[in-house]
């Protein structure tokens, strides 16, 4: 299984100091012991700065398991590598980073992000919480100004509110003498439908009487008739007998 590892500078220092250690000569020894006792002689007149060693250092990749061997890649600080073989004797450790494998000291390695990459990602998300906070900001302002409107809209429609409801009880009390006058209509308007009923059927009364007395009339006509067509035929036959009695006594 393949793991990750991280480049580590807190070695750099003693690194460092071996390559001085081998690379000064005798001369160079007395003059940087002049340039000390120069120092510590106007130590006291220049005032004293702090100063800091830098993280940002980068570290040789080569092509084989010994300082000696080609350099393929410097290696910044903090770049995650995956490791392919770890050999203790020779104290290097095969990897590869962005396509490139290569082999780095072991002991410039990490198991876990130095330190910058989590201040890194620390600040990332602090200025991520930053920029949520100002435009957090920003819409709480916007919210107290759209509060402040909506106040003002709240009284504008309260007082709109309140006129409306005038005119909502005028036009209930004028609609109420509206459906009095209505229903004082309405009964009117029964009075004459009722009224006009009460006059067809007096017209269909006296129709009927008219027509009743018509038939009377016409049944006394038709009886009087009859009667005399009876007197008709009745008497001629009385003043026959009479004759033929009188016929009888002679």
């Amino acid at each position: 299984m393949r793991k990750k590892l991280y480049l580590n500078f807190s070695s750099v220092d003693k690194f460092a100091k071996i390559n001085l250690l081998l690379q000064r000569n005798e001369s160079g020894v007395k003059k940087h012991f002049s340039f000390l006792i120069v120092l510590l002689i106007f130590s006291g007149i220049v005032s004293a700065k702090t100063i800091y060693v830098t993280d940002h250092i980068k570290f040789t990749l080569r092509s084989s398991p010994n300082n000696r061997s080609k350099i393929v890649k410097m290696v910044p600080s903090g770049t995650p590598l995956t490791i392919l073989e770890d050999n203790a004797a020779s104290g290097y450790s095969k990897v590869r980073t962005g396509g490139v494998e290569g082999y780095i000291l072991t002991r410039h390695t990490l198991k876990k992000p130095i330190s910058r990459w989590y201040l890194d990602k620390a600040n990332k998300k602090l200025e991520t919480l930053q920029t949520e906070n100002t435009r957090l900001n920003e819409e709480l302002k916007a919210l107290k100004g759209n509060n402040s409107s909506a106040l003002q809209s709240n009284q504008s429609l309260t007082q709109e509110r309140d006129s409306l409801s005038r005119e909502l009880n005028e036009l209930k009390q004028t609609a109420a003498e509206a459906i009095q006058l209505k229903h004082q209509n309405n009964q009117l308007l029964e009075k004459r439908v009722e009224t006009e009923r009460e006059l067809e059927q007096l017209k269909l009364d006296n129709q009927a009487l008219r027509d009743s007395a018509n038939q009377d009339w016409f049944l006394y006509g038709g009886i009087l008739s009859l009667f005399g067509v009876l007197m008709g035929f009745i008497l001629p036959k009385l003043s026959w007998r009479r004759k033929t009695s009188n016929w009888d006594t002679f």
